[in-house]
């Protein structure tokens, strides 16, 4: 029988369980060191991605539509200048600019259309275009007032005698009681149509009434009710009510003329309601914007809309009233 023992077989000495010990705590030690380490380049990576964040959400991009638009005088002349508008006569004006006048401007147009009287405001103020054409300075004024919004006219183009249609009747003097008038919902125009009325002789409204007379300041209706519809729904509307005020380019859309069809229609002279290329307050002096400003007021765009509309659509060239 071997009764050798070698290292392995005897039993440890204290000297042999100091060493394991020390061992044992250095491996430790590296350990912890590590996770020390490696957590400490953990935190300061997050942190600075943290800063990063922060300070690209303070300062917001060229590309976010919170950030203020497209730089005013700073945008790029060389970028699209997309514009908002509705389809007749604005958008069929922005065609006429782009497809004969923009290229030789150096200015490249991108033309975006609505049918409402809204959305291509949200749009704007929202970053989403960059200009639009549509609307004339007292709705611009209660929008902004209403809604929150800092948008600004740039200049006015055109002007659409509001008109005042039927298919029942076939003159004023027929207008009377029992009959329903329909009229625009919002504010600006509705109060236009009012005084449309008022001085045609259809209704009475109170001295004090001003452009934002409501069905309130009527007062005599010589028997005549009204219906207060959304603008874009006028013309429909035709078919059941007595007879119906449009603004021109729904009418315009729906086939019908300001200059021939009309019971009563608005006079041009010292009218304040030609419609504006609007941009967000800032960006009056981008470059794309005064370029488009000054294609849209030429004597170009001025023979296309006495030709194109024959009076149903008036050039009403000029600063916006303030």
């Amino acid at each position: 029988m071997n009764t050798h023992r070698t290292d392995r077989d005897r039993p440890p000495t204290r000297t042999d369980l100091t060493t394991s010990n020390t061992r044992t705590t250095r491996t430790t030690s590296k350990r912890e060191a590590l996770f020390v380490r490696t957590r400490t380049r953990t935190s300061v990576l997050l942190a600075a991605t943290a800063a990063l964040a922060l300070g690209l959400t303070a300062c917001g991009t060229d590309s976010d539509p919170g950030s203020g638009g497209s730089g005013g005088a700073q945008a790029d002349p060389s970028e699209p200048l997309t514009v908002a508008a509705t389809p007749v006569p604005h958008a069929d004006i922005l065609r006429f600019v782009k497809e004969n006048l923009a290229q030789d401007a150096g200015l490249e147009l991108d033309i975006r259309e609505f049918t409402d009287y809204v959305l291509p405001n949200t749009a704007l103020q929202n970053g989403e275009v960059d200009a639009n054409y549509f609307q004339h300075q007292p709705y611009l004024d209660d929008f902004n007032e209403n809604q929150g919004t800092d948008l600004v006219g740039v200049t006015g183009v055109h002007l659409e005698p509001l008109g005042l249609y039927s298919r029942s009747v076939d003159s004023l003097d027929e207008l009377g009681e029992g009959d329903t008038v329909a009229i625009p919902n919002d504010t600006t125009n509705g109060g236009r149509a009012l005084k449309l009325l008022a001085d045609n002789g259809v209704i009475e409204l109170a001295e004090s009434a001003g452009s934002d007379a409501t069905v309130s300041d009527v007062t005599d209706a010589h028997g005549i009710s009204f219906d207060e519809l959304e603008a874009a729904t006028l013309p429909r509307a035709l078919d059941d009510v007595d007879a119906a005020v449009i603004n021109g380019n729904y009418a315009l859309e729906a086939d019908l003329s300001p200059v021939e069809d009309t019971l009563a229609v608005e006079e041009a002279e010292g009218n304040p309601y030609a419609n504006l290329l609007v941009v967000r307050a800032g960006d009056e002096e981008d470059p794309r914007v005064r370029t488009l400003a000054e294609l849209l007021t030429s004597p170009e765009v001025e023979r296309f809309i006495e030709d194109t509309y024959q009076g149903s659509i008036i050039p009403a060239f000029g600063q916006p009233a303030s």
